[in-house]
């Protein structure tokens, strides 16, 4: 654990896309552990959720959209407001963004900061970062629920609870059982837990079960296509949220500092979740949330790229 590149600046390897059909209604694009997109298509018009991270990397998207359906792209979801979720929304011309009010909120107090943050982390998530305009405005803003129809095709916006992010937001096809989650669910793939709610997210998994999804698109990792899968994303997103908030916990309860927490959190669950998507990227931003959440934060702090290289080389170095 010692000695390692900045993040992930050393992944330099382009993954394999896939684009996943799930009904004539909804399409998966995903990419070995990298950030999905999902894709709703109506009678009327497409909706996407969650952009790719630049409007260059968007037009992948737009052409496996193109190879099924030549309906406009009317609508984009932002499940969240992270910088590789939201900055590739201008490369689809969309008429409406649509965020949570929370989400809008996280975006004016820390968009800056955080797009600045997540590029030096990813640079590979972030190609042809040129062609970002800038932050990614909402034109509709909603509190808890909007309800929607393509056409015939019943779309419900919902934010179920906390999480990821306190603005997280899921997208429903009751008619379907499908499911879109952004990044409350994960499949073997590291949950990112540096803005999260740790306390709150259990019950908003719960919140997801209780839809009862047949079939769910994550954040990050294979599209779940039975209601088994579905069940092992949820259980195991939970059990590295819980497990990992627990031990640090209970390590900051004992009073040692971050970095022996840390290195006592990775040992416990490398063995576990080691061979996970971006676990090593992912581990020292969620035990400082973890630690702070714990003690004496309970909202996230601001990520700057000067706190996140300072953090990785107080843990990794």
């Amino acid at each position: 654990m010692t000695d390692k590149q900045f993040a992930s600046q050393a992944d330099l390897v382009e993954k394999t896309v896939s684009f996943d059909k799930l009904s004539d209604q909804a399409y998966a694009y995903t990419a070995e552990g990298d950030p999905n997109t999902g894709i709703v298509v109506g009678d009327d018009a497409v909706m996407v959720i969650d952009t790719q991270a630049t409007p260059v990397m968007a037009q992948d998207v737009v052409r496996r959209i193109r190879e099924v359906t030549d309906l406009p792209i009317r609508h984009v979801v932002l499940s969240h407001y992270h910088a590789v979720r939201v900055l590739g929304a201008s490369g689809y011309g969309a008429q409406n963004i649509i965020a949570s009010r929370d989400t809008l909120d996280l975006i004016v107090e820390r968009g800056e900061a955080d797009m600045k943050s997540e590029i030096e982390r990813f640079p590979r998530l972030f190609r042809a970062v040129e062609s970002v305009p800038g932050l990614t405005w909402p034109t509709i803003v909603f509190e808890r629920r909007l309800s929607m129809r393509l056409g015939t095709l019943e779309v419900e916006i919902l934010q179920l609870g906390r999480g990821h992010t306190k603005g997280d937001t899921v997208v429903w096809l009751p008619q379907e059982k499908i499911l879109f989650s952004g990044d409350l669910v994960e499949y073997a793939a590291t949950p990112y837990t540096g803005d999260a709610y740790l306390s709150d997210w259990p019950a908003t998994l719960d919140a997801i079960a209780a839809l009862a999804p047949e079939k769910l698109v994550p954040g990050r990792g294979a599209t779940l296509q039975n209601a088994h899968d579905v069940k092992a994303g949820l259980d195991g997103t939970r059990a590295f949220v819980t497990e990992m908030f627990a031990a640090v916990k209970a390590g900051a309860a004992a009073g040692r500092d971050l970095r022996s927490v840390y290195r006592e959190t990775y040992a416990l669950l490398k063995p576990k979740f080691g061979d996970w998507v971006i676990f090593d990227h992912c581990l020292p931003f969620d035990v400082s949330r973890a630690y702070d959440e714990a003690t004496l934060h309970k909202d996230p702090r601001i990520w700057t790229a000067r706190r996140d290289k300072e953090l990785w080389e107080a843990l990794e170095g």
